[in-house]
């Protein structure tokens, strides 16, 4: 029986345990809801949804999904499915590589919670944890790399050679608008590359450098270090050849290729780029996967993604933090030089611990072993009386074998090994960490060779007695010191790299600790049954490029959820294959510039842009080759009708889309959505709705039912796929019945029929980050249609509950009609902070000490705070942070009343540290009140490391990898900070 008459119980399968996973996921139970509904003043939760949902709208037809399971019958079916995939060796080669992942690594990061679901660290003072491990990352890739300036990671590999392609474009002096493209590139980088170049008007010619660069003016060349083939080159001639004519050279590196080879920047690169999947990440049949960019000194304010940096704190000790946060694209919009708002974090981090278990020691003799295994079969098949073509090369042998490839192929295949397919002559094996001799007898035994097992034994004899490290001339070999800081060196044993990471973690906030309630960014459950799936070894192990056949349970996921994701959204087909948000918004466009071009209408090229939609819209609108025209909001926040008809008529004929989020950014039901999509469909546009807030729709609005063409979805923001402190994610994009022909296609697909079309790949692997499908898989399966619609309905009751306990203190800036916000609402503290100088930060980092992760800040409106609580926190922790509020609200009153002074107060000095305990106490308020101003801190307490962080000083003096560790001792006596001067720019890696 409900709590409320009014309050209907939802039905859901009931576990052995007798709990359906409803219950799991949400937090508010029935009692609460009837709580929470009376607080806000409605009878019901369809009442509450009735009056903050406009009419036009609304839709009440069930969803069509499989019915919710409980949690053993879901994981069961995940089993079954994980067993339709057949995982082979891989020695495919082309950027994907057999891994082992340290076990401690993989139980404390990639399956903790307090890595995982985290968010990313835009409060540094809670995230010192996973800003050392970035600053790690940095280090190692600007040590490998020879380069010193590193970002902290970027999305996959092929993204990242596009990312350096129109930064060279950019901040070159060549006017000619040419790439030159070693034909060594990775296929899928090129692929991506001309998807990306076409819209921007840059021609990339493929070219092969044998014979030395083609004639003609070009701004940019782009390497592969070892090329495609496996085949190692000096590329030192090649590069000083473009830079003699003006132009900057990128180099898409392999990593560990690095720890053995001149590095890019002793080959004289301006930029290097790869990825770091072969640093313990699982191949995840594409990803998700870190990749790297790092920058010669000068093009740091060019680097496009996040920059992770060093400051210092309020008592002048060093401290962690995103640098030049003005490049983040939510604040350049239109102005942005790349549509990046996010990184791979999660996988960045497994990867600098990879090189901190190993160490450069363990890094190279893994090189090596890698290497020696590839001579041992290279010299194995050229006694069989085989051509090898490359004389040079590290971890990859090319075999020529005229008619044959084919063949050698398919008998591997049937012997449980992928090998690559280069050309119709060749075949090419690729050597890795997990490879032993075994590997080496059957991949022998394809090509035909009789008593392979005693060729093997014979070649590995030679090259033991061989007497060199490699089989590579000097000129090749890196001969200086890389990964020289303590950190590489500190933590070998299993106990020292467990109190590491322990530590780290224990510096930072992230869902296992309380509620993260940033608006717009949907932080809710990750259900353990939804994320134990990603590490079975079935859906972990293979190869994106393996045959189809081999992965028919991760088609089956990806099928299943296209299909789940179009019926929830009320769109016709959807994409798997953007993975993040940002790449769901350029295939969105792109599929609505291609649907012009196939009408005739290549004319069409503005986007218009609401003032407050998301900032990435305006850049991936620019990435698409589009004109942004920004239209106004009224006072209301929501878009201003007239000056869209004004803009409209502006560029009439020229109208290609308009992006609007929906609800707003402003957390609103706009009443005109429906008027804006007849609007521009009128002018023969498109709507693109974005789908960051999709949270408030699913089963009550979904966009392909009130007019929108095209949304892109936020699997880790609606779907559970953890934020894993600033990436991984999935952007799906889904589209109306005539834009399907237009979604991104890919030459690897494993459905030929997605092989090729109008708009290719955007992404590197097919899928994207196909690996973490099966979460929002095991979510939807879980929850099932009427559970999704639930859970809409409550996230959009929490808000509101929210806002009706805190408006009296901090004014809700925008509602709808009825008074009723969507699924998040803003704080304004514009007025308080005019009145008493306390500001929206203060309050931010005032909630630091109460236990809580910051609200967003500052966005979409400055001096503001945007809360966003889901349906996954219960009523205990709503009211936790309600209650947090309101005292905060009591102390600025005491600020008002001239009880504190302005400048020294708990809200300007906050967040509060366990060594300010120790000082001299000077402060009006005591201790008590500055470190347990709740009764729940006594209980349980969060420590931040570091006090508030100078942000405008680490932006003025870039330190964009971390200090030595003499940096950290305690200051002098006489000198009470430590300079960024002190610091230095050096290359080294993370504190002890």
């Amino acid at each position: 029986m409900s709590a409320h008459p009014d309050v209907q119980p939802v039905v859901q399968p009931i576990t052995p345990a007798g709990i359906p996973f409803l219950t799991r996921h949400i937090g508010p139970d029935d009692a609460a809801i009837a709580h929470m509904l009376a607080t806000v003043g409605v009878g019901s939760l369809d009442e509450l949804i009735d009056a903050a949902v406009p009419p036009a709208i609304r839709d009440r037809h069930e969803l069509d999904l499989p019915t919710a399971g409980d949690e053993p019958d879901v994981t069961a079916e995940l089993r079954a499915i994980a067993a339709e995939n057949s995982p082979s060796i891989a020695m495919i080669g082309d950027g994907y590589h057999g891994t082992i992942t340290p076990p401690v690594v993989r139980r404390n990061v990639l399956e903790s919670p307090s890595w995982y679901t985290a968010y990313t660290p835009y409060q540094p003072e809670i995230s010192q944890g996973r800003l050392e491990a970035l600053l790690t990352f940095q280090t190692m890739v600007a040590d490998l790399t020879g380069l010193p300036i590193a970002n902290a990671s970027l999305l996959d590999e092929a993204t990242a050679v596009a990312e350096a392609v129109t930064l060279m474009r950019r901040a070159g002096r060549i006017s000619a608008a040419r790439v030159v493209v070693d034909a060594e590139l990775l296929p899928q980088s090129l692929a991506v590359l001309h998807t990306r170049c076409a819209p921007l008007g840059i021609d990339v010619e493929v070219a092969d450098l044998a014979g030395g660069l083609p004639d003609g003016d070009l701004f940019g060349l782009v390497l592969q270090l070892p090329g495609r083939s496996g085949v190692v080159r000096d590329l030192s001639p090649v590069i000083a050849a473009a830079k003699d004519r003006g132009a900057m050279v990128t180099v898409a590196a392999d990593l560990l290729a690095l720890t053995l080879l001149r590095s890019p920047g002793a080959l004289g690169a301006d930029i290097a780029v790869g990825s770091t999947q072969r640093f313990g990440v699982p191949m995840w049949y594409g990803g998700p996967h870190a990749a790297f960019m790092a920058v010669r000194e000068g093009l740091e304010r060019s680097l496009p993604g996040r920059l992770v940096g060093v400051s210092i704190d309020a008592d002048g000790a060093p401290a962690y933090r995103l640098a030049l946060q003005t490049r983040e694209q939510h604040i350049r919009r239109e102005k942005a030089t790349s549509n990046i708002c996010t990184a791979q974090v999660l996988l960045a981090v497994t990867a600098a611990f990879y090189a901190v278990w190993h160490g450069p020691e363990g890094l190279r003799a893994i090189a090596q072993q890698v290497h020696r295994h590839a001579r041992t079969l290279a010299a194995a098949l050229a006694a069989t009386g085989h051509e090898v073509v490359h004389a040079e090369f590290l971890d990859t042998v090319l075999v020529h074998v005229p008619g044959r490839a084919a063949d050698v192929i398919e008998t591997a295949a049937r012997d449980g090994i992928d090998l690559g397919v280069h050309g119709d002559d060749h075949v090419r094996i690729a050597c890795d960490e997990t490879t032993v001799s075994d590997h080496l007898v059957r991949v022998l035994g394809a090509f035909g060779v009789t008593h392979a097992a005693n060729a093997i034994a014979v070649a590995a004899a030679q090259v033991a007695t061989d007497g060199s490290v490699t089989a590579l001339s000097s000129a090749l070999l890196r001969t200086d010191e890389v990964l020289t800081h303590p950190v590489f060196h500190r933590h070998h044993t299993e106990t020292a790299m467990l109190r590491f990471l322990r530590r780290l973690a224990d510096s930072d906030y992230a869902l296992d600790r309380g509620m993260i309630p940033l608006g717009s960014c949907t932080m809710k459950l990750n259900a353990t049954t939804e994320m134990e799936p990603v590490s079975w070894p079935e859906f972990a192990d293979l190869h994106p490029f393996a045959p189809a056949a081999n992965s028919r349970g991760t088609q089956r996921i990806a099928a299943d959820l296209e299909r789940w994701l179009a019926e929830v959204t009320g769109y016709a087909a959807v994409s798997l294959q953007p993975n993040a948000g940002s790449q769901g918004e350029f295939a969105g466009l792109l599929a609505i510039a291609a649907w012009h071009r196939s009408r005739g209408e290549t004319q069409r090229d503005v986007c218009l842009i609401p003032s407050s939609a998301h900032g990435t819209n305006a850049a991936s609108a620019i990435m698409a080759g589009m004109r942004v025209v920004v239209v106004a909001a009224a006072e209301d926040g929501t878009v201003d009708l007239d000056d869209l008809q004004a803009r409209i008529a502006d560029h009439e004929g020229r109208i290609a889309a308009i992006m609007v989020t929906y609800p707003s950014t402003h957390g609103v039901f706009e009443e005109g959505i429906t008027e804006v999509c007849r609007l521009v469909h009128d002018a023969g546009g498109q709507v693109y709705v974005d789908g960051a807030n999709l949270n408030a729709l699913l089963g009550v609005a979904p966009p392909g039912y009130f007019g929108a063409d095209v949304s892109h979805l936020n699997l880790h923001k609606t779907f559970c796929i953890p934020h894993g402190g600033g990436g991984p994610g999935v952007g799906p994009v889904a589209v109306a019945e005539h834009l399907a022909p237009f979604l991104p296609t890919h030459p690897a697909h494993p459905d030929p029929a997605r092989r090729d079309g109008p708009v290719g790949p955007i992404t590197a692997a097919p899928l994207g980050s196909a690996g973490i499908l099966t979460i929002p898989w095991a979510y939807v399966r879980l929850m099932g249609g009427t559970g999704l619609t639930h859970a809409t309905k409550v996230a959009i009751l929490s808000a509101n509950y929210v806002a009706a306990r805190l408006r009296d203190a901090f004014p809700i800036l925008y509602t709808g009609s009825a008074g009723l916000i969507a699924h998040e609402c803003i704080l304004d503290v514009r007025p308080i902070a005019a009145a008493t100088g306390v500001t929206a930060e203060d309050v931010a980092k005032r909630l630091i000490d109460h236990g809580f992760h910051a609200p967003t800040l500052s966005f979409p409106v400055a001096g503001t705070l945007m809360v966003e609580p889901t349906e996954s926190e219960d009523l205990s922790e709503l009211d936790r942070f309600c209650d947090a509020m309101l005292a905060i609200r009591a102390e600025i009153d005491h600020i008002a009343d001239g009880t504190w002074p302005r400048e020294d107060n708990p809200l300007v000095n906050a967040p509060h540290t366990a060594q300010m305990l120790t000082s001299d106490w000077m402060h009006p308020y005591s201790r008590d009140l500055a470190v347990y101003p709740s009764t729940h801190t006594r209980r349980a307490k969060y420590w931040p490391p570091v006090r508030r962080i100078d942000g405008a000083r680490g932006d003025r003096q870039l330190v964009c990898s971390c200090p030595p560790l003499e940096a950290f001792a305690e200051p002098k006596a006489s000198d009470s900070s430590v300079t960024a001067a002190d610091i230095g720019l050096v290359t080294a890696g993370a504190g002890a």
